[in-house]
């Protein structure tokens, strides 16, 4: 949107800026604005050993001495202590083999990631520890075989994450190729993946190879790479080793929900897509970078009602963009932002100006934006979330706005998808823009996936319970204008004998329209049961499936929290 005469918030210096644009292109650097931080690097192995360990342990050696973090190395279990773990911000276990930690060692880490620590697990990571459920949820999918070392093609599925930003679409590399016991996509943000078609041996179809994942308050990152000592040296595979731990230590933000189902509207191809107003979009290394304006690039193919659209973008220094939604066919941007809404990329403006605000009209939520946002010269992703005239906007998985349209001459059930080029000097690049389209909403069936386990609420048992999310009936539940959660139809969310106390059951029952059937979903993503004034809570912050959901007093915590997907 065109820049007004006001204040700005909060200037980068231009030194920062090129410092930050400067690092964004080197596939080694780290911006020079990250916090420093301490890593462990366990590499203890019960079973097969790899020789590529020492190679593994210097190189991440290397990585903290460029990227200002601190390295201890240990093959010594007796590290894994409440106290020990404390001082460390990720802890990698590089490819380590067999049963590695006894039963109180586990649960401090169990204590430690829960509690915001960070987890790497690299190649035989998934090779190790087979009898510990927890362990197995975190790192995502554990080791099913491999056949002989070869080349192989690797997609890469998200050129956002700080570990692939430097990646192009497809990347060609010699490695052991893991195959997995289980498919961990449905609980994971799969960031690579293999073409089978490629190589020899793989037996997954779908198979990912890289991921990322949140964990109650922790972080995990997982690669299935880097088995060969010449792994280790390869600037690209060191690349994202580096941007796996600086994601898992908190260093940088992505979204690392899992997520399936959205059609591709960009992803190097502008088929579809049209120029309004002055100025241009280059497309080149599926990425779209702006050129002059002020002008719009937008989707004429079709409009959009209620759906899920998420885009990477990255700004060079303090620029200026925007996408902008709802907004009928027309080859004037002006028109556009008159009749659609704006939410706005800017990296220094006012507070309904800036990143995250629907402009002019709402500000993002400012401490958990900054919480959330990469600088300029980094990714980000944007997820903008219209279910009718309600918006929701996520910054790498976080909600930052909610915000509903009550303007009679603007609708955002109808209309179309745009991104601006605001200007000479406003450099924006945007990646990977894709839809799902969510049928029948507002009300339309959604899962309901916990925020503290990555699980789903679940009806499969008598009492509700969380379980991996799966897509099945039992766990879509749709909101209704009477406030119920329907499941398979005709049947309520409940809270059992119409209680008020805490730990009271939460089950299903025939509709009924009584109080204890009525649920109000919050902005904050807690859901609270309107007849007892209570919230639907995961008990004792339970992360394993069959974990039991009841009604709690409220209190904001990550086990009554709940995003729809």
């Amino acid at each position: 949107m065109l820049r007004q005469p006001i204040p700005l918030l909060k200037r980068l210096s231009a030194a920062a800026v090129a410092i930050t644009a400067a690092a964004a292109m080197a596939v080694h650097a780290v911006p020079a604005e990250a916090a420093a931080f301490k890593v462990l690097v366990f590499s203890k192995t019960a079973g097969f050993r790899h020789d590529a360990i020492p190679a593994g342990i210097q190189a991440i050696r290397d990585l903290g001495g460029a990227g200002d973090f601190d390295v201890d190395a240990t093959e010594d279990s007796a590290a894994f202590t409440t106290g020990n773990l404390a001082q460390y911000q990720a802890v990698v276990f590089l490819s380590t083999t067999g049963d590695v930690l006894n039963s109180s060692q586990q649960a401090a880490f169990e204590a430690y990631v829960d509690g915001g620590g960070g987890y790497v697990g690299v190649h035989a990571a998934a090779d190790t520890e087979y009898n510990w459920p927890y362990y197995g949820q975190l790192m995502g999918a554990w080791f099913s075989s491999h056949p002989a070392i070869q080349q192989a093609t690797v997609r890469n599925e998200d050129r956002a994450h700080a570990a692939t930003a430097h990646l192009g679409p497809a990347w060609t590399r010699t490695d052991e190729w893991y195959n997995y016991r289980t498919n961990p996509r449905q609980n994971v943000r799969v960031l690579q993946s293999l073409d089978e078609s490629s190589y020899s041996g793989g037996s997954m179809g779908d198979h990912p190879i890289t991921w990322c994942r949140t964990q109650a308050s922790g972080r995990a990152f997982y690669t299935g790479l880097g088995h060969t000592q010449e792994s280790y040296a390869d600037p690209d595979f060191r690349a994202l080793l580096l941007g796996g731990i600086r994601y898992a230590a908190g260093a940088v933000n992505a979204d690392c929900r899992p997520e399936t189902g959205y059609t591709a509207l960009y992803n190097g191809s502008t088929a579809g897509w049209s120029q309004a107003g002055p100025g241009s979009f280059t497309s080149g290394n599926a990425t779209l970078t702006s050129e002059g304006g002020m002008g719009m690039l937008w989707y004429d193919t079709k409009e959009f009602g209620s759906y899920s659209l998420k885009l990477d973008w990255k700004l060079t220094g303090d620029s200026n963009s925007g996408v902008i939604i709802g907004f009928p066919a027309t080859t004037d941007p002006a028109t556009a932002l008159d009749t659609g809404y704006e939410v706005q990329i800017d990296a220094t403006d006012a507070a309904d100006r800036t990143t995250g605000a629907v402009y002019g009209f709402q500000a993002a939520d400012l401490a958990a934006r900054d919480a959330a946002l990469n600088p300029p010269g980094q990714w980000n992703t944007y997820e903008l979330l219209v279910e009718g005239e309600r918006l929701q906007v996520f910054l790498n998985g976080t909600k930052i706005n909610d915000f509903t349209n009550a303007d009679p001459a603007r609708s955002l059930q109808q209309g179309h998808i745009g991104i601006q080029n605001h200007g000479p000097g406003d450099v924006v690049s945007f990646r990977d823009i894709r839809i799902k389209e969510l049928t029948g909403a507002p009300g339309g069936a959604t899962a309901l996936r916990g925020v503290g386990s990555n699980r789903c609420l679940d009806a499969g048992a008598t009492q509700m319970q969380i379980w991996d999310c799966n897509g099945q009936a039992n766990q879509q539940w749709t909101p209704t204008a009477a406030g119920e959660l329907r499941v398979h139809g005709n049947r309520c969310l409940d809270v059992n004998g119409g209680s008020t106390a805490d730990g009271a059951a939460v089950i299903t029952w025939s509709c009924n329209g009584q109080n204890n059937q009525k649920w109000r979903l919050n902005a904050d993503g807690t859901i609270t049961a309107v007849g007892a004034n209570k919230c639907l809570d995961v008990s004792g912050y339970g992360t394993a499936n069959g974990s039991k959901v009841h009604i709690w007093s409220c209190h904001g915590g990550t086990n009554q929290r709940w995003t729809r997907t």
